[in-house]
């Protein structure tokens, strides 16, 4: 990937930032202000991926994402799951006593709010982590302060007032690396996978409960499903599912014929190797 362009949302020092550098740290990036900034540099060609949050273990899914993705022209093309050690900053010499206000993106505020409340800091939301640490420098007041990363205490030379400020140990989020290039991984014995879809049910009784009846039938392991309200419309659902399982097998062949009878527009987003924090997170009853 050295010679890869990676586009991702926030500045420097935001946690896309960081995942970034874990994943691909020889690659060259463009911080994008929005996720669908930087979804779109990959579709114009001016990007080669996108790295885009999409779930966190704490806070749950980032709604916009599962919006933006069925109108996309990417694919998945791999999943990271990075750990999220939010802390919180403030001007050098600050104290908890002086502060009064924190900011960040409202995922990474969702993800402290127990903390917050027992500090009795009043929430401010940011358009992302690194943003809101950034800014303090221009308030120049220690009633101030913000969740970030510790690479943005480094990056702006703020104080870290606690260096464990989130509510839950092990807080984690999942990244979709995005291409324009449908790269479909030869199913390997070897190795497991996770295929991606989008899709939305007819309007007759019980289209649901028959669509995902084939996936049963077949034994096939749903590994998520969402769903949300279709733009423009407040009867009509669209669901995103990860399926265990890799899209040449016949089983699974078998369950998307079954789907494709009480489903309408059924769209593949992409078919990659399961990450093998998956198995760690098993292991801990966190699956």
């Amino acid at each position: 990937m050295k010679d890869k362009v990676i586009a991702y949302q926030g500045i420097q020092g935001a946690y896309s930032h960081l995942a970034y550098k874990n994943v691909f740290p020889t690659s060259l990036a463009i911080a994008c202000e929005t996720f669908q900034d930087a979804m779109q540099l990959v579709e114009n060609g001016k990007a080669d991926l996108a790295m885009i949050p999409i779930e966190n273990s704490t806070a749950g899914r980032v709604e916009e994402i599962y919006r933006l993705i069925p109108k996309m022209e990417l694919h998945i093309l791999d999943e990271h799951f990075e750990p999220v050690n939010h802390c919180l900053l403030a001007l050098q010499g600050t104290k908890f006593e002086d502060i009064k206000y924190v900011s960040s993106h409202p995922q990474a505020l969702a993800q402290c709010h127990k903390k917050l409340g027992q500090h009795n800091f009043q929430a401010v939301a940011k358009f992302d982590t690194a943003g809101a640490a950034q800014e303090l420098i221009e308030l120049n007041s220690k009633e101030h302060a913000a969740v970030a990363s510790s690479l943005a205490a480094e990056l702006y030379d703020l104080e870290i007032l606690d260096d464990s400020f989130g509510d839950y140990q092990g807080n984690t989020t999942r990244f979709l690396i995005l291409s324009r290039e449908n790269n479909i991984p030869k199913n390997n014995k070897h190795d497991s996978y996770i295929t991606s879809l989008v899709f939305n049910v007819r309007n007759i009784p019980s289209a649901l409960y028959k669509a995902l009846g084939g996936f049963a039938t077949n034994g096939i392991n749903l590994i998520k499903l969402e769903s949300y309200s279709m733009t423009g419309s407040m009867d009509a659902s669209q669901f995103h599912v990860d399926i265990d399982g890799h899209i040449d097998e016949k089983k699974l062949q078998f369950a998307l014929d079954e789907l494709s009878f009480f489903a309408n527009e059924i769209k593949v987003l992409g078919v990659y190797k399961r990450n093998s924090y998956r198995d760690k997170m098993k292991d801990l009853n966190l699956d």
